[in-house]
């Protein structure tokens, strides 16, 4: 049986005229009540779009670009725009005010600091899973994937106007937090309960729903829920990483139910690899954790391509993902896009315009 998927997308609030970014999620929010399923997020200049669970990656496809439309619609009536950015392009940004929520309120006094750069936007992946132990098993096997993904992603080059010389900026920041980034290896569920309940009694987690890792057990649904991506660009690689995760959640289920758990990269590994990936994106060298080389970033991604083909194969997503991965290692990820707009006229309104555009494109 092929897994259903659903999907979080989170966008930026901006100014059109000064393409900063602005405090004003409640009025797109208002604006979108009756279009889609949006949501506020932890600071008032993000939304959060979420898709129906689909198995078909076409229907989700239409989804996610209808949700897109809409989105920037309810903006546009209300003299905005939203961007599918990972972090802020321009704009006071720093401390970000929070949306109106006790919980807000509580990580504030908990994360202090941690919270300056909370503006971030990422992709969200739910796949389903028979329950909370298999998920954590799944995420053993993802953890050599995740720079991969990361790579792919990136798309948050710069930040409140200056270039921070890194594809992902957003997998750096957001790195900092106590409950963040590759999860660690767990081989046995009991030793995954075990950490949660130290890290709560450590004050790191306010409840299940603060665990960040980017792959973890959702706290609310019965699903393993990757966050490694920033939020895509474009639709087409949104649903090229998000086939790509859906057949390793496959793969990896396949290997769980055989007994395998897992192999047991060492942290400080994967958080190097991490660090590489959220430099360099897809150019340059990318670390392959199972044998500690170097090779080009697009060369690891054929491997995690190779490495999931008979899920793709079986789900019916072989070619369109394949004809997705060659078209987004063509012309490259979200953030050499930026770039590349950013070289033509150094200016950093022109990337939030060229944003604005490709969001619904």
């Amino acid at each position: 049986m092929i897994p259903l998927i659903g999907i979080e997308e989170e966008y930026l609030v901006v100014d059109p005229r000064t393409r900063h970014v602005t405090p004003r999620a409640a009025e797109v929010l208002a604006a979108a009540t009756d279009m889609l399923d949006v949501a506020h997020e932890i600071t008032r200049f993000q939304v959060e779009a979420r898709t129906p669970p689909s198995a078909d990656l076409t229907e989700l496809g239409s989804r996610l670009r209808a949700t897109r439309k809409d989105v920037a619609v309810a903006a546009r009536s209300c003299g905005l725009a939203v961007v599918a950015s990972g972090i802020p392009v321009l704009g006071s940004a720093m401390p970000p005010p929070l949306t109106d929520h006790a919980r807000y309120e509580q990580g504030r006094v908990l994360y202090r600091a941690l919270q300056d750069e909370i503006s971030i936007c990422a992709l969200h992946v739910h796949v389903d899973v028979p329950d909370e132990e298999h998920a954590v098993y799944v995420g053993n096997h993802l953890r050599p994937w995740l720079p991969t993904l990361i790579a792919l992603a990136a798309n948050s080059p710069f930040f409140v106007g200056r270039d921070t010389g890194y594809a992902s900026w957003r997998v750096i920041s957001w790195g900092r937090w106590p409950v963040s980034g590759a999860p660690p290896y767990f081989p046995t569920f009991a030793e995954y309960e075990l950490a949660l309940r130290a890290l709560a009694e450590s004050g790191a987690l306010m409840d299940p729903k603060t665990v960040f890792w980017d792959t973890r057990p959702s706290p609310t649904l019965p699903t393993v829920e990757i966050r490694v991506a920033d939020v895509p660009l474009d639709v087409t690689d949104s649903l090229t990483i998000i086939g790509l995760i859906r057949a390793l959640v496959v793969t990896s289920l396949a290997a769980v139910t055989r007994g395998d758990r897992g192999l047991p990269i060492p942290s400080e590994v994967l958080r190097a690899a991490y660090w590489r990936a959220a430099r360099d994106g897809l150019l340059g060298d990318s670390l392959d954790v199972r044998d500690g080389r170097l090779v080009p970033a697009p060369v690891l991604a054929g491997r995690l391509f190779e490495h999931v083909k008979g899920a793709l194969a079986e789900a019916g997503d072989l070619r369109f993902v394949e004809e997705g991965l060659d078209r987004l290692l063509r012309k490259g990820s979200g953030a050499m896009r930026q770039r590349r707009v950013h070289a033509r006229g150094h200016d950093l309104a022109e990337v939030v315009d060229d944003l604005i555009e490709a969001t619904v494109a």
